[in-house]
């Protein structure tokens, strides 16, 4: 029963799997040193789905994802980029800063 939930994420719309970013004083401080990106997804979402929404969504590549889900219920992505930097330009493409 779950694989099947996994392969229908999978080939879910972008904007579905990846909800919104996550902005607070730590992720921020993320994005300078560990050019990394932290958004709200969809819990049932992979770590490889997330990785395609992404890419498709930012045309960045990815260098990898860690998940974590809070206390709240909200699960995290973590995004870690390739380019050095790049975190910075998306993150000012979304209006953060």
């Amino acid at each position: 029963m779950k694989i099947g939930i996994i392969k229908k994420v999978d080939n879910m719309d972008p904007y579905s799997i990846i909800v919104r970013p996550h902005v607070t004083e730590k992720t921020m401080g993320f994005i300078d040193q560990n050019n990394e990106l932290t958004f709200v997804v969809l819990r049932e979402s992979s770590k490889a789905a997330i990785k395609k929404a992404f890419e498709h969504l930012f045309d960045e590549k990815v260098k990898r994802v860690n998940t974590h889900i809070n206390s709240k219920g909200l699960k995290l992505a973590y995004i870690s980029l390739v380019d050095e930097g790049s975190a910075e330009d998306v993150a000012v493409k979304m209006g953060v800063f």
